[in-house]
C-alpha cells in the first residue's frame, strides 16, 4: 500500500471532540499546530506553521479526549491524508489530516503521569453509524492513483463495482 506514515510535534490548538457511534465505538477529532524551527546565521528563526487535523479512533480517541487538552504539547504518529479543493474563482484550499495510530504528551516540553486504561470488549464494524461518521467528513479534494493521477468520476464507480463483485 502507498501510504505515508508521519510522526510529528506540535502544540494543540483546539479542544479535542469526541463522537459515539450506536456500537460504542468513538472518534476523537482535534487540530494541531507544528512550527519548525531553523538555526539562520547564529539566530533561531520560527517558519510558517503547519495545521493538521489529528483524527483517533476507538480507544486511542477515548484516551485522547480523557487525556489531551489545548495548548498541551504533543507527539502524534499516524497515516497522512492530504484534502484538496477547489474553494471557486481559481483558488485551491489544503488540508492536511492524520489518523493516529498513537498520541502522547512531548516530554521535551513538560512532563506527564501515565494511567492504564482498562480494555473495552470488542464490537463488530459493520456498525451504519461508523460508517457515517468516516463519512461525514468533508473531502471534497480529488482522488489520486498510486502515481498521483486524478481518478475520475467514472473510473471510481466503475472500480467500486468490481471491488463489490470481488
Amino acid at each position: 500500500m502507498n501510504e505515508t506514515q508521519v510522526t510529528f510535534t506540535g502544540w494543540v490548538g483546539s479542544d479535542v471532540t469526541l463522537v459515539e457511534a450506536q456500537s460504542g465505538q468513538h472518534v476523537a477529532t482535534f487540530r494541531v499546530g507544528s512550527t519548525p524551527r531553523r538555526l539562520v546565521s547564529g539566530t533561531w528563526q520560527d517558519a510558517e506553521t503547519n495545521w493538521f487535523t489529528v483524527k483517533a479512533w476507538r480507544h486511542l480517541g477515548v484516551n485522547a479526549h480523557q487525556s489531551i487538552r489545548c495548548g498541551d504539547a504533543v507527539v502524534v504518529t499516524g497515516r497522512l491524508t492530504v484534502d484538496i479543493w477547489d474553494k471557486g474563482e481559481g483558488q485551491k484550499s489544503t488540508r492536511y489530516l492524520v489518523t493516529a495510530t498513537s498520541i502522547g504528551h512531548d516530554l521535551n516540553k513538560g512532563t506527564a503521569t501515565f494511567l492504564k486504561a482498562p480494555r473495552a470488549q470488542n464490537v463488530p464494524s459493520d456498525d451504519t453509524a461508523i460508517k457515517e461518521a468516516i463519512h461525514s467528513y468533508a473531502e471534497a479534494g480529488p482522488n489520486l492513483d498510486a502515481n498521483g493521477e486524478e481518478i475520475s468520476a467514472e473510473v471510481e464507480s466503475m472500480a467500486a463495482v468490481e471491488s463489490s463483485a470481488a
